[in-house]
């Protein structure tokens, strides 16, 4: 832990995608405890026949390519999610791509699905020992002439080696990408995943989950609401990156095109949360992601309907450590106001907190 500290203001004298480049080498070199650290049992979680020690994990984009799953799940992850993989090695958009927002606590992103393909992330995830939970990030090639095609292939080629899978409609750096979200798009496109992983004929097969933008109108989240209920979808993730640019951002970066992650996207993606919760009446796992810098941060998402949580941006500002004590302050919380168990928090807030996505004209 010591060491990560000193390296952090290191590392954030690089250009960003360096700094990230260099931090995937380093785990990959061993730089992460010999063993995760025990968690206190009221953290544990049990979701689709998997057992998570912890409800805080690795959001997709981080691990791309599935090169350091088991040295973030060391660090203290209660389960990590690699890619977003496509099916064939894409690029990606033209550097540079990644900043930092420092006086807002946010990155900007407009990376656009680089990753090595699936032939290559299947070769690392099939050598790992699965020890943890990995999840696997699908999305489509950019110049795919059948999104549903690139997303099944995804599913049937990950589906023996992922412990479940998500299906990426909503970043906003591939274009046309979210369109795929509209209720006359999503259905289908459920269905059509669900066949693909059921083909596969496995004794347990994963979950697949939907992960959505936080920029949906309240009808738009009332479509998604009603065809995740309508179908087998097992979960959805909320949220990706937004499009929108507070009025509050400060940084000189702040104009840059891309998606923005970290402290801004925090409350408008907790009350679409909080909204979609609602609406699903509480059926369906959700898993919050967005702007968690801290357990307080994780406690709000949990009250908000999340199962789950996800961080990603805050590891930008606050290195491996922050995970320890977003377990130990989410602990705090629950015992502050009563709940023995973790699962006994989830969406004991919602409505309160479901009204928020009005206010932010989401």
């Amino acid at each position: 832990m010591a060491l990560a500290t000193i390296a952090l203001p290191l590392l954030r004298l690089l250009p960003a995608e360096r700094a990230h480049e260099l931090t995937i080498r380093a785990l990959k070199a061993g730089f992460a405890p010999a063993r995760p650290p025990a968690d206190e049992p009221m953290l544990a979680t049990r979701l689709w026949n998997l057992d998570f020690p912890n409800p805080i994990g690795l959001a997709a984009g981080f691990d791309k390519n599935a090169e350091v799953p088991d040295a973030m799940l060391r660090w203290g992850m209660g389960f990590s999610e690699i890619g977003t993989v496509t099916p064939r090695p894409q690029a990606g958009n033209p550097q540079p791509r990644l900043f930092r927002l420092v006086e807002d606590r946010a990155v900007i992103n407009r990376m656009g699905f680089n990753n090595e393909g699936l032939g290559i992330v299947t070769a690392r995830l099939t050598a790992r020992a699965r020890r943890g939970i990995v999840g696997a990030n699908l999305g489509k090639n950019r110049d795919a002439a059948d999104a549903t095609a690139d997303y099944c292939r995804g599913v049937a080629t990950l589906a023996p080696l992922a412990d479940y899978l998500v299906i990426n409609v909503s970043s906003p750096n591939t274009p046309g990408l979210r369109d795929l979200q509209r209720r006359s798009e999503v259905g289908a496109l459920i269905h059509a995943v669900i066949e693909a992983r059921d083909a596969v004929r496995l004794d347990r097969p994963p979950p697949i989950l939907l992960k959505i933008a936080p920029d949906l109108t309240p009808q738009e989240i009332d479509d998604i609401a009603e065809v995740a209920l309508d179908s087998k979808i097992d979960g959805i993730i909320v949220s990706n990156t937004t499009v929108a640019r507070p009025a509050t951002l400060r940084s000189i970066n702040a104009p840059e095109p891309g998606g923005l992650s970290g402290k801004p996207l925090f409350e408008p993606s907790t009350a679409v949360l909080a909204e979609v919760y609602r609406r699903t009446h509480g059926r369906i796992p959700l898993v919050g992601v967005g702007g968690v810098a801290s357990g307080e941060d994780a406690y709000a998402k949990i009250r908000a309907g999340a199962s789950l949580v996800q961080l990603y941006s805050a590891l930008v500002y606050h290195g491996p450590a922050l995970i320890q004590r977003i377990k130990r302050d989410l602990a705090a919380c629950l015992r502050r106001d009563g709940f023995a168990h973790v699962a006994e928090a989830v969406g004991s807030g919602a409505d309160r907190v479901a009204s928020g996505v009005h206010r932010q004209g989401a």
